[in-house]
Formats: structure tokens, C-alpha cells, sequence
């Protein structure tokens, strides 16, 4: 658990929130949603690969997000995640953006960083 106003760049809290605002500004036509930029070991996302599935499995097992298929591993408790060009932002995504107060610091943080670069 996270202690404090310390936050990273791969805090989930903080890359739930990039991916729930980035899923939101789709849906409302700000942005055109791109697979490349959508994915774990980039700039934006700097996570690996099972912690990134990790979050997504969660944000859509909770119904903040459409558009994941979870496909069971043979021999892992883990399951591997698909992501669908129907990829979208639910109604309780974005009240959780909204009303979440982890969400609130991690968008402060986004923000902060933002102004460094």
C-alpha cells in the first residue's frame, strides 16, 4: 500500500488513472484509441507485461472498462488479457475518475510530471 503523497509513474493508481482518462477522451472524440499507444513498456505506460495485465483484468473484472477478453493459461492462476478494438470506458469508469479520491492524487501527479517534460 502506498504511504504518504508519494507517487510513481507506475503506481497503479496512477497508470489506472492514464488509462481510464485516455479511454475517456476517446470516447468523447478527443483522441482516435491506437493499440500502439495502449500498451505496456512504453513512455506512457512503463510497466511490464503481467503487471499491465494485471490492471487491465482488474479494471474490467470491476466494470470500469469494455472490451477485454481474459483468456485462461494452461498451468497459471493468471489469465492472459486481450484487448478488442471495442475497448471502451464504462459509465462507473468514469464516476470511479470522478469520485475516487486515489484518482485525484494520481492526477495530480500526471499533471505535476506533465509540466516537467
Amino acid at each position: 500500500m502506498l504511504w504518504g503523497n508519494d507517487m510513481s509513474k507506475d503506481d497503479y493508481h496512477v497508470i489506472v488513472y492514464k488509462m481510464l482518462i485516455y479511454l475517456y477522451d476517446c470516447i468523447k472524440g478527443k483522441k482516435t484509441f491506437s493499440f500502439e499507444y495502449f500498451q505496456y513498456g512504453t513512455k506512457t505506460f512503463p510497466i511490464e507485461e503481467g503487471y499491465w495485465n494485471y490492471i487491465i483484468e482488474n479494471m474490467y473484472e470491476e466494470g470500469y472498462i469494455t472490451g477485454v477478453v481474459l483468456v485462461p493459461i494452461i498451468g497459471q492462476s493468471a489469465k492472459g488479457v486481450k484487448i478488442t478494438s471495442d475497448i471502451r470506458i464504462t459509465p462507473k469508469g468514469i464516476e470511479y475518475l470522478q469520485d475516487n479520491s486515489m484518482m485525484k492524487k494520481a492526477s495530480e501527479f500526471v499533471k505535476s510530471a506533465m509540466q516537467l517534460l
